[in-house]
């Protein structure tokens, strides 16, 4: 007998959608440590047992909102059971997702380097841009 053969792209299909339940689930969460999070990835293990949920913090100390969600994980994670139709619902992992902060870093980086080359192009005093005057010899 043969096995059937998963679905091409079953384990994104099934982090996106932990991800939406995830994100409505935290909604209920009543703990004061968290901000405004967004979840912003999932990354489930190839057997399903274990994901990595990233997420952001538009306000609130990440930190603190790190350590509440690692601690909810079990509740929302039963959560998750109920709401999800697979075999093996993953244990939750969360981690802090840099990619905003890192990208507005290097955008702060290329605005500063560009506002500085458009110094330096531009020139100095108007005496500079002007074409330099013909020396008059006298005979």
């Amino acid at each position: 007998m043969r096995h059937k053969k998963s679905l091409p792209n079953r384990s994104y299909r099934v982090a996106d959608q932990i991800r939406r339940d995830l994100a409505e689930l935290i909604r209920e969460l009543k703990d004061p440590r968290l901000g405004m999070v967004t979840i912003s990835q999932v990354e489930v293990s190839p057997d399903y047992a274990h994901a990595k949920v990233f997420f952001t913090v538009l306000v609130g100390d990440a930190q603190a909102s790190g350590q509440a969600l690692n601690e909810a994980a079990g509740f929302l994670r039963n959560g998750l059971f109920k709401r999800l139709q697979i075999h093996t619902v993953p244990t939750l992992s969360f981690q802090f997702d840099r990619t905003t902060e890192r990208a507005a870093e290097l955008n702060a980086l290329i605005a500063r380097a560009n506002a500085s080359r458009a110094a330096e192009d531009a020139p100095a005093s108007p005496d500079e841009s002007a074409p330099p005057a013909a020396a008059a010899s006298p005979e």
